[in-house]
């Protein structure tokens, strides 16, 4: 054969595969990122942070409450679990009123806005009957309830609003009236501004602020324009510095931002001291139980400072898993308003987490010396069983929401109970087969003939 001196065929040589690149290793912050975003993703997560975020929240709360609260009670001449087994009893009402809230169907949702806010609105004109209503440090918003038990209806204003403006602004939706001025204010401003001034009536400044908070979140997710929204905005604030300039007292908690020191007669004592809380914690705190400024010099450790008593016995890593958890709740409820088609939903959802973030963001603002003192308590956190009712009742709407999203339900309807739950139907004369029960036990194979292997 031609080419060959030995006459054999030439050896074909196999061709040389190419060189596979191999790709390259991905970064362990972008893979992180990548797996977090993939579980943001997940039908599910918005319902487990909005249900484990304030149960977290709570389940802390009651253990800081304890903790802020025995010097209080002692001083008291009480025993030293009393705010302690009150709030437990709070939490444990609220629990089923969550619990019930994140059962009921949108439709009775609705169906309780009106009666809850005419509610609210008769609970807040007997405030200001004298011999049924009850002042609580100057602000007169409280009912007494018998014995030790107090109701704050202001608390209860929140919600009414929430619900009964989220109904509203979706009718109104329904029938395209929106992009009408007059209808998009009227009459929800009038009655926010009915409201508002029930609670100023009783001095209550902190609630004020958290309600029009609300207002304004719900105008916004309706879409109000901007010259609309600077208006209704620029009433708000012409009322505030006209209800500061004729308060000494409030112009006095004004003046105490960033303040370090108590200033002339101790006007300062309460910021002052909450800075000196968060101060002294450090990184880790001084311990559960050690804190040093509930002992008398912390006004409201166990109420509206609470977040400093925190810092001082948990240190910054305390507050600022406070803050995450607040985050997460948050997070979880703006995607909530943002993937659901409900209008109602997308509106309740948005004014629930308006309020929670916003009443949050005010009260640990004031604790760290960034805004005014307001009074109002931190969401979950705080002792008082009159804010704390409502609050676990809107996040039951934001479970309940949560679920109600298509690719939710999807996901819950295929969830089955991995233990005891029955495979088959009917008995021995039902032509089916016999009822078996899931166990953790590995069955046992089938017997096979002798040989078969």
């Amino acid at each position: 054969m031609p080419g060959s001196s030995t006459g054999r065929p030439p050896v074909q040589r196999a061709p040389r595969r190419p060189a596979v690149s191999r790709p390259a290793r991905e970064n362990p912050f972008q893979r992180f990122y990548t797996r977090a975003r993939k579980a943001w993703d997940r039908p599910l997560t918005a319902y487990y942070l909005i249900f484990g975020g304030s149960m977290l929240i709570m389940v802390l709360g009651l253990v800081m409450v304890y903790s802020a609260s025995q010097i209080t009670a002692l001083q008291l001449s009480l025993p030293g679990s009393y705010f302690f087994r009150k709030q437990f009893l709070a939490a444990a009402i609220g629990g089923v009123l969550m619990l019930v809230a994140s059962r009921m169907p949108v439709k009775l949702h609705r169906a309780l806005a009106y009666p809850i806010l005419a509610g609210a609105v008769f609970l807040m004109v007997l405030v200001q009957v004298p011999g049924i209503g009850m002042a609580v440090n100057g602000n007169q918003n409280w009912i007494s309830l018998g014995g030790s038990f107090q109701i704050q209806p202001s608390e209860f204003g929140k919600l009414a609003l929430v619900l009964w403006g989220a109904d509203l602004i979706a009718r109104k939706q329904d029938k395209k009236l929106l992009t009408q001025w007059k209808h998009m204010l009227v009459p929800l401003v009038p009655v926010t501004f009915l409201l508002l001034g029930l609670i100023m009536l009783g001095g209550d400044m902190g609630t004020t602020i958290i309600l029009t908070a609300i207002l304004f979140g719900l105008l916004w997710l309706a879409g109000a324009p901007t010259r609309l929204f600077s208006g209704v905005l620029g009433v708000a604030a012409v009322l505030a510095i006209i209800a500061i300039q004729t308060s000494p007292h409030r112009l006095a908690r004004l003046k105490c931002i960033a303040a370090t020191d108590p200033g002339p007669n101790d006007m300062c004592w309460q910021g002052a001291h909450g800075i000196y809380a968060l101060a002294s914690g450090g990184l880790f705190g001084s311990g559960l139980g050690a804190s040093v400024e509930k002992w008398g010099q912390l006004p409201e450790a166990h109420t509206d400072f609470i977040f400093a008593v925190t810092g001082e016995e948990l240190g910054l890593a305390g507050t600022l898993s406070v803050l995450a958890l607040f985050a997460a709740l948050g997070y979880a409820g703006i995607r909530v308003a943002g993937r659901t088609e409900d209008p109602f939903v997308r509106y309740a959802a948005g004014g629930v987490t308006t309020w929670i973030t916003a009443q949050a963001v005010i009260n640990m603002g004031a604790v760290l010396g960034l805004l005014p003192i307001a009074g109002v308590p931190l969401p979950l956190f705080s002792y008082g069983g009159s804010a704390l009712l409502p609050t676990m009742f809107a996040i039951g709407l934001l479970i309940a929401f949560a679920r109600d999203e298509p690719a939710a339900r999807a996901a819950l309807a295929m969830r089955q109970p991995r233990f005891g739950r029955k495979r088959g139907a009917g008995g021995s004369g039902s032509g089916r087969s016999p009822r078996r029960w899931n166990t953790m036990r590995r069955r046992a194979p089938r017997a096979r003939p002798s040989g078969e292997r």
